[in-house]
């Protein structure tokens, strides 16, 4: 599968500059042209292009105008913007860098100098996303880690709250792995946490469901939209998984492999509820399954 080029929204009421810097791209970048702000503002927000290139002068809404909806747009105000203008003065440029953007370019156009900007910040969004995505995840797993959980658990739950859905969250915890880690050393504790966050993450069923290893020998995971019933059976088919791994555990006082334990529940929450008491109640379970160990509780949460 070819590498996704760039998305580049280039705006400009003037037909021969759309046309000019559109065949300049075209071949390292995918190009969106507009004809006028208003319509940038909606495919800012329904693209998210990874750069704008933008016009100063255009009438109807000018280009300082449009920046400034971008900004105060959450959705839209992390995409970089490069004015486009003929205006020369300090003052201007100035302004327009107060404002937010990251670059200008002069009209008229010198070829090298338009592709060497727009991909010194291309280069510079590259770099974000990968510190950003590294920021997100665990070390030693590989998959989402405590604060990827903690922004996916708000977004998710607020989303259950405004669409009246069910959402179910489960704390799943490795049996007696300190005594793993005591029996066969803590690089193969290292390798026992891989292979079950690596179970975990392959047996999920949709693009909204998500695991994440939420400290030590713990994982959550986050079910949107999934009903107590479905939710009961995943957990209880990732608790046969990971016996299924057979990985040997001689030390432990359930069985002589590894095993986790499942603590989950299901609420339809509205915004009278609180997650800091769905949560509780998530890892009172959790304590419930560790009392006999290598199973899965399942409850259905109500609000005190």
């Amino acid at each position: 599968m070819a590498e996704e080029k760039p998305r580049i929204l280039i705006v400009d009421d003037e037909t021969f500059n759309l046309q000019f810097l559109a065949e300049l791209l075209i071949n390292d970048y995918d190009i969106s042209p507009v004809k006028d702000g208003k319509k940038t503002l909606n495919l800012a927000e329904s693209l998210l292009p990874d750069l704008i290139i933008l016009d100063v002068v255009m009438p109807d809404m000018d280009g300082y105008t449009v920046i400034r909806a971008l900004k105060a747009n959450p959705k839209t105000r992390h995409i970089p913007v490069i004015f486009l203008t003929s205006l020369d003065s300090d003052k201007d440029e100035e302004k327009g860098l107060s404002l937010g953007a990251l670059d200008y370019i002069s009209k008229p156009f010198h070829p090298a100098i338009v592709k060497a900007r727009v991909n010194n910040i291309l280069e510079l969004v590259q770099h974000r996303k990968l510190v950003e995505k590294v920021a997100m995840l665990d070390g030693l797993t590989g998959i989402p880690n405590r604060r990827a959980y903690d922004d996916r658990l708000l977004s998710e739950w607020k989303r259950a709250c405004r669409n009246g859905e069910p959402f179910s969250l489960a704390f799943v915890d490795v049996d007696f792995f300190k005594l793993y880690n005591d029996t066969y050393g803590h690089a193969a504790g290292d390798l026992a946490l891989k292979k079950v966050a690596l179970t975990l993450n392959r047996i999920l069923k949709r693009s909204s469901d998500f695991v994440a290893r939420y400290g030590g020998e713990e994982f959550a995971l986050i079910l949107p939209n999934m009903p107590f019933q479905d939710a009961q059976a995943f957990v209880e088919r990732a608790c046969r998984e990971i016996c299924n791994l057979a990985m040997e555990h001689k030390a432990s006082k359930v069985e002589k492999i590894i095993t986790i334990s499942i603590g989950g529940a299901t609420a339809t929450p509205t915004l009278n509820h609180h997650l800091a008491d769905f949560t509780g109640h998530v890892d009172k379970i959790l304590y419930l399954a560790k009392e006999t160990r290598n199973r899965s509780v399942w409850s259905y949460f109500r609000q005190p």
